[in-house]
């Protein structure tokens, strides 16, 4: 049988959602995005409540933590696997599975908006495979767009970041910023601007998407009681009780049987 989001477990299921690393990458994540939205804003921005120098010392202590946490740790969380013996083939399927949207994401998130308008019941984005011991996915539809066009506004505020924080910045002489120049003049003849404006603009273009991220992930996708209970899980405890029939399917045994058709 199938425990889905809308029929409660029997009995209690306490399984890990979040390993430790993930925890402290979701936090250097936040805290740093916070702290580059702020001090960006008020160096763009001009705003009095912070000195310019200040803003700025701030904003580039916090770049490096930030693209650790999303090109280091975040890869690494995301390949990563328990089990001594784990193939590139079980860990690309993983990836696959949890993080990429696919056709079954495209059917929930069918379900959700059907859901919004008082058609049927909201679907289960907490699926966990009990025969095997893993989550199948753990994250709304939604989100993994989001991630999608995140890790592309990252790549772009690395980019013209370098630039902005330095016209000359060549590290063991390689001209780094140069070549961004270089190949951004290209494009800014099509806008009638110059290189350095088109990179600013688009380095606050990157930022104001994390705020509109942050506004959609935290403000509408999870801004649900029953939701909160997976930020405690990403923020601290990392468990998650299964056994809650919201939002939640545990495929078991017998499940797994008839899926595969075995007896």
């Amino acid at each position: 049988m199938v425990r889905s989001a809308q029929r409660p477990a029997s009995r209690s299921v306490i399984v890990e959602r979040y390993t430790w690393l993930e925890r402290v990458t979701h936090l250097v994540h936040l805290v740093t995005l916070f702290i580059l939205l702020i001090t960006g804003f008020k160096i763009y921005f001009g705003w009095g409540f912070m000195a310019f120098q200040t803003a700025r010392t701030w904003h580039m202590i916090a770049v490096p933590f930030f693209l650790v946490a999303n090109w280091i740790l975040v890869p690494y969380n995301l390949f990563s696997c328990k089990e001594e013996r784990c193939s590139v083939r079980d860990r690309t399927v993983h990836f696959k599975d949890s993080y990429i949207f696919g056709k079954a994401d495209a059917e929930r998130f069918i379900d959700i908006i059907k859901n919004f308008f008082g058609k049927g019941r909201y679907p289960a984005f907490s699926i966990y495979d009990e025969t095997t011991g893993h989550y199948e996915t753990k994250l709304h539809p939604v989100m993994k767009i989001l991630i999608v066009l995140e890790s592309i506004a990252i790549v772009i505020v690395a980019i013209t970041g370098v630039v902005l924080y330095n016209l000359d910045w060549s590290p063991f002489g390689i001209p780094i910023a140069a070549w961004i120049l270089s190949v951004t003049w290209y494009f800014a003849s099509f806008f009638n601007i110059n290189a350095l404006g088109l990179l600013r603009l688009l380095h606050l273009l990157a930022a104001y998407w994390f705020v509109f991220e942050l506004v959609v992930h935290v403000g509408i996708i999870e801004f649900d009681p029953y939701v909160w209970k997976y930020h405690k899980a990403i923020f601290w405890s990392g468990k998650e009780d299964l056994s809650d029939r919201q939002f939640v399917k545990i495929i078991d045994e017998d499940e797994q049987k008839r899926v595969t058709g075995e007896h």
